[in-house]
């Protein structure tokens, strides 16, 4: 994956970026150490963490980790959900589980119910989701925090391999305007999540005064490439960008409210 070097002159890009995927062969369960299970993958894959690398893990792994599943048949819906559900063929008791990790509903159309989550999240199912997880048996909720899941696995990191690796979590969502789906940044640590090249100059000389760019995004979609859906590959290695160091958050990519025309 190539890249033109950047005109700016805070920032400048590598010309080659280099994705690496980490499989996984066993199943991750509440309580395991991510940090010990990929690193023994990357050892497996005969890759290793180096200084400059970044690291991309599918929530998914994070969620199993932490314990955020709820067996479905301990749910009982709603009379709204159970009607909602029949309407559309789906299961009342995932629209159950969604409305109750929900802060409020965005639009209920169609079937198609998106949430805002107590993260401030926008997305379908407030990200509850059943695939990949044990054949429908439990639905895997979000992180609880999961900017501080990222920034647990990054300290844990550091103390095992002495180097400061970036973290992001990723997950899947749907847009606005545009079919598919694609990797968006839910959980950052150890680099910031946006650039800011407002008060930079174009090859031009045209002043930039609104370019903020969501690079924590941008690089959970590349991972996003290498990993795939079913693939059992939750994380990858991104080497080659020049991230900035510093106390970023996924919170940071979300707009306020008083900033957001769509509210």
């Amino acid at each position: 994956m190539e890249r033109r070097p950047s005109p700016s002159t805070k920032m400048t890009i590598f010309s080659e970026l280099r994705v690496f995927p980490i499989a996984l062969t066993e199943e991750v369960r509440r309580g395991d150490s991510l940090a010990d299970k990929l690193l023994q993958a990357t050892r497996h894959s005969k890759l290793s963490l180096r200084r400059g690398d970044i690291l991309i893990v599918k929530h998914k792994i994070i969620s199993k980790a932490e314990g955020r599943l709820v067996a479905l048949d301990s749910i009982k819906p709603s009379a709204g959900s159970q009607a909602w559900a029949r309407r559309y063929k789906l299961d009342a008791r995932v629209t159950e589980v969604a409305l109750g990790e929900s802060k409020r509903v965005v639009r209920r159309k169609r079937g198609v119910l998106i949430t805002e989550t107590r993260h401030g999240l926008i997305c379908a199912n407030s990200g509850v989701d059943v695939s990949n997880v044990n054949g429908g048996r439990h639905a895997l909720l979000l992180p609880r925090d999961p900017d501080r899941s990222a920034a647990q696995l990054y300290r844990e990191l550091k103390k095992r391999l002495k180097l400061s690796i970036p973290v992001i979590i990723s997950d899947s969502f749907g847009r606005p305007w545009r079919e598919g789906l694609t990797e968006v940044a839910i959980g950052v640590a150890g680099m910031k999540a946006l650039h800011d090249y407002r008060g930079d100059r174009d090859p031009h000389g045209y002043p930039l005064r609104v370019t903020i760019e969501a690079v924590a995004d941008e690089l959970a979609c590349a991972a996003g490439l290498v990993c795939g859906k079913l693939a059992r590959t939750p994380a990858c290695i991104i080497r080659g960008f020049d991230y900035h160091p510093g106390r970023g958050r996924a919170q940071d990519l979300i707009r306020p409210a008083a900033l957001d025309l769509f509210r």
